[in-house]
């Protein structure tokens, strides 16, 4: 796919206009200066135009080193990725040397360069604009939506227009819209992408390891914390199968991120790809293991019903390991008993080990979540579950569980029809569950429980 970058100094408006392109609020938006750090892609249509967009840090020039070379050296990596460069100036500003030191890095690219200088409101002289050597620049405000169906054209020149939809792509898209699905058993989940988000608290390895899977160095990295800020995504392989990887900004406590609108704003990026996930890696600091904010950030996920594995990064710094798993998964059980037994796998971003397991443990976890279980074979094993641990009884009359059967996967959910069953004690579904993760190897994914009182005929009406 035709890949475009947009380039240019901080709070020139580049992830704004990346907003206006992608139709919705792909970037976090701030009046700071280098709130982009990492570059993120997406793939957008725009115009009839599909192409994939390419949002990048500020261009400067500072030592090496610094937090800002590095984001540069992101913003660089990122201009080799592209076909093309939509390079963007400030209007208002005019000028000034940080543009002419970008021109010069990008006509040495020999990339084709789209001219645009944003914030072009009102009136505003570009005379020197020139001087660059880009030609007339196209006059956009960003903000608001001035200037785009000049964009669109010069973007044309560069990138062919999307075909017309077919009549059974425009039926399909119909039916999806309707929520029409046509049932076919030879359905298979991992013919789609698997969504899979690193999540955590601050500097605990995640934009590592989203580099060590990727095998390049994606996202910033670096012993200052909160170096993330945006959800970064990458397309990467895993066992053959395609997957979407997400690098998610660290999980403050409330009180931290309270008021601090960048901080809120990342918050919300993370609990969005945490929620556009089929299943997610919870970063975990093995020198500091399940902090109160961790289980926070677990119990969050399991709420939102996602498969769940605990990678226990910086292995390499724990000076005792012996039995150091089983204290973990022990502590796990405990403390978070809705996930009890999910994947707990200790790795090291910085040395590799570790990754195939992790890697294996993600795949199970996903299993888990998309497996669905026939309705005789769970009946068998209600009836087995029940012989062992009958249901307790509630005012003089026991609570009865005639069947269950699964109502639906992602994650695995099960309908039990019976009697009194809203009187059924939170410990005998915790139960029930704790079968069902062994019995049927649900290990890494939350379940749920949904309850049918029969109705009673002679009840009086």
């Amino acid at each position: 796919m035709f890949t475009l970058a947009i380039v240019g100094r901080p709070n020139v408006g580049k992830s704004r206009l990346v907003n206006r392109l992608a139709g919705r609020h792909a970037a976090i938006v701030h009046d700071t200066p280098g709130v982009t750090r990492d570059w993120q892609t997406m793939d957008v249509e725009f115009d009839g135009l599909a192409f994939r967009l390419i949002d990048t840090a500020g261009f400067e020039e500072a030592a090496p080193g610094t937090l800002t070379q590095r984001m540069t050296e992101q913003t660089i990596a990122a201009i080799a990725e592209a076909d093309a460069l939509l390079f963007i100036i400030d209007a208002r500003d005019g000028v000034t040397a940080g543009d002419e030191i970008i021109a010069q890095t990008l006509r040495r690219s020999g990339k084709p360069v789209i001219f645009a200088a944003n914030k072009c409101e009102g009136r505003t002289s570009l005379e020197d604009v020139y001087s660059l050597g880009f030609g007339d620049p196209i006059r956009l405000s960003a903000e608001h939506a001035i200037g785009m169906g000049e964009l669109s054209e010069a973007l044309e020149e560069h990138i062919p227009r999307a075909a017309p939809p077919t009549e059974d792509e425009l039926a399909a898209e119909a039916d999806e819209e309707i929520g029409f699905t046509e049932e076919d058993e030879t359905y298979d989940w991992r013919d789609k992408p698997l969504r899979l988000a690193l999540v955590g608290r601050p500097n605990v390895g995640k934009s590592s390891l989203f580099n060590l899977l990727l095998g390049q160095e994606r996202s910033l990295t670096g012993p200052e914390a909160g170096l993330t800020r945006d959800s970064i995504t990458a397309p990467w392989a895993l066992e053959g199968r395609e997957v979407l990887l997400h690098d998610t900004a660290g999980l403050r406590k409330k009180a931290r991120v309270a008021g601090e609108v960048l901080e809120e704003m990342s918050v919300a990026s993370t609990l969005s790809a945490i929620r556009f996930a089929d299943c997610v890696i919870v970063m975990i600091d093995a020198t500091q293991p399940f902090e109160k904010q961790d289980l926070q950030i677990a119990d969050l996920i399991a709420r939102e019903g996602r498969a769940i594995v605990f990678a226990m990064n910086k292995w390499d710094l724990v000076t005792d390991k012996a039995g150091a798993i089983s204290r973990f998964s022990e502590k796990r059980d405990r403390l978070l008993p809705q996930v009890v037994g999910a994947p707990l796998v200790a790795v090291s971003a910085k040395t590799g080990d570790g990754i195939e397991r992790l890697q294996a443990a993600t795949v199970a976890a996903d299993a888990a979540w998309n497996k669905r279980i026939g309705t005789s074979t769970l009946n068998r094993f209600l009836e087995e579950a029940l012989h062992r641990h009958a249901t307790p009884a509630v005012s003089g009359r026991r609570v009865r569980i005639r069947y269950m059967t699964q109502a639906k996967a992602r994650p695995p959910t099960f309908l039990l029809f019976g009697n009194q069953l809203d009187h059924l004690p939170e410990a005998y579904l915790r139960y029930l569950q704790n079968n069902l993760r062994e019995a049927f190897e649900l290990k890494g994914t939350p379940l749920r429980f949904l309850v049918r009182n029969t109705k009673n005929p002679y009840a009086p009406k």
